[in-house]
């Protein structure tokens, strides 16, 4: 079995992105023109050899009407006619294929084969040949051969020439290409590299709120660094978000804690009576309770938000919900009186435990800051696809400075602290639930007149009975 080390594998750096294209740009192009060079010679092979064909041709019969068999058969050639023109080599033989005139060029074999009408290459001492025969009868039986005859051009001599001129100017090539190939490839990677220095910067010196803020680059590298920005501003928020959770976790902590221990010390130097430690026990119990009471609230936000409490949805019949959650809660206290406007048979894909959780605590706050003989006022309607509950009091109300700021853990009103206060963990585990289901929530509040809470869920199809 493996062992799983603890220190981190050291990686070894490669051959970078503009090495790898630059070798890669090099080599298709010295093969693309290694391509061209096999081109460029068969081409000048075969371009060179129909050219002699066609001047072979054309130069023979041009002197087809120029030669004629006397009656003694003695050769009759016009005054215009020439045994040599263009290159081309004029012979002339009789019907025994025997040479009646002309001068064959050096290194020409004499004994090559005639054939009426065919262009062909025979073979010499050197180069070779290019010839092309033509019989031209005279009676019945008797007649003349004229050939033709041009040399081949030297081909290795051309070849060794494009050659030579090939790699002369192909390294001129290959450079500029590979040259121009690195320049534009630095310069399409060149904001990868500042994003990557400035990733690395911000992460070795662990300052989120610097930003890579690049300017100018190609459009995929422009939303590359926009990504990384608005990933380092969400682990910014995120991250302060968590250092206050912390914060004011330890700080909402702190007090019990430091009730418990000054109350076990006070009860071990100064009770001398049952009723005195009974009393000390009674706050450490209370105390007790609170901070047990803040830990399972901030074990439920954190498995809702880390997903590990996964939301049970099935068709809710919201409208009794709400009305069975007002009766209970409808205790009459400080003389508040609850008052209803509930729409029957609204329905919602909902988790019916956490969805009540956060009406009880939307009905609770209400009642806690609500004024003494004041009214609470529950609407529950419909509005297209959505349900729409309202919690309205008539209570101390809530600043508008404040209104943002309330969905924050542990906030709590400066105003609304007094005896009996919550956890300050209500409002933004509503808000957390509500979004969870898909919907929204938001406050219109007035200091002395009041407050509004608003949810908007999404609304689901009522049963068929």
């Amino acid at each position: 079995m493996n062992r799983i080390s603890g220190r981190r594998r050291k990686v070894r750096p490669g051959m970078s992105v503009k090495l790898k294209i630059t070798l890669w740009f090099t080599a298709f192009m010295t093969i693309i023109s290694g391509i061209c060079l096999i081109l460029i010679l068969t081409i000048d092979s075969q371009v060179a050899r129909n050219q002699a064909y066609s001047l072979l041709s054309d130069t023979v019969r041009e002197n087809v009407g120029k030669v004629r068999l006397t009656g003694n058969r003695q050769l009759d050639l016009d005054e215009d006619f020439s045994f040599y023109k263009n290159g081309v080599y004029i012979l002339l033989y009789n019907k025994n294929k025997a040479l009646l005139s002309g001068q064959t060029p050096p290194y020409f074999p004499v004994d090559a084969e005639l054939e009426n009408g065919v262009t062909k290459a025979v073979s010499g001492s050197e180069d070779g040949f290019y010839v092309f025969d033509l019989w031209v009868p005279s009676g019945w039986e008797d007649g003349v051969w004229i050939r033709g005859t041009i040399q081949r051009h030297n081909s290795s001599q051309e070849a060794g020439s494009i050659l030579s001129m090939f790699f002369l100017i192909l390294p001129f090539i290959i450079l500029s290409a590979s040259l121009g190939g690195y320049l534009i490839v630095r310069r399409a990677l060149e904001p990868i590299e500042q994003i990557t220095k400035a990733a690395g910067s911000i992460t070795e010196g662990r300052d989120l709120t610097r930003r890579i803020g690049l300017t100018r680059g190609s459009d995929e590298a422009l939303r590359l660094a926009n990504s990384f920005d608005h990933m380092f501003e969400r682990l910014e928020h995120s991250f302060e978000t968590e250092k206050q959770f912390a914060s004011d976790a330890s700080h909402e902590l702190r007090t019990p804690t430091a009730v418990i221990l000054a109350q076990c010390s006070y009860i071990r130097k100064y009770a001398g009576s049952e009723e005195d430690y009974l009393e000390g026990v009674a706050v450490i119990e209370r105390q007790a309770q609170k901070m047990s009471l803040l830990i399972n609230r901030l074990l439920d936000m954190t498995r809702l938000e880390f997903g590990t409490r996964k939301l049970a949805k099935e068709d809710t019949d919201v409208s009794l919900m709400v009305e069975t959650l007002c009766e209970e809660l409808d205790t009459g206290a400080r003389g508040i009186s609850l008052e209803r406007d509930i729409k029957e048979h609204l329905h919602a894909q909902a988790d019916a435990h956490l969805l009540s959780r956060a009406i009880i605590n939307l009905l609770e706050n209400a009642r806690k800051y609500g004024k003494d003989n004041g009214h609470i006022r529950v609407k529950l309607h419909d509005s297209g696809d959505n349900l729409i509950l309202e919690v309205e009091d008539d209570g101390i109300g809530i600043a508008p400075e404040h209104q943002k700021k309330i969905w924050q853990r542990f906030y709590q009103v400066n105003s609304s602290r007094q005896a009996g206060s919550g956890l300050g963990l209500g409002l933004s585990m509503v808000r957390q639930i509500v979004r969870l289901h898909d919907g929204d929530i938001s406050v219109n509040s007035r200091p002395g007149v009041g407050s509004c809470f608003t949810v908007v869920l999404p609304k689901g199809e009522k049963p068929v009975v």
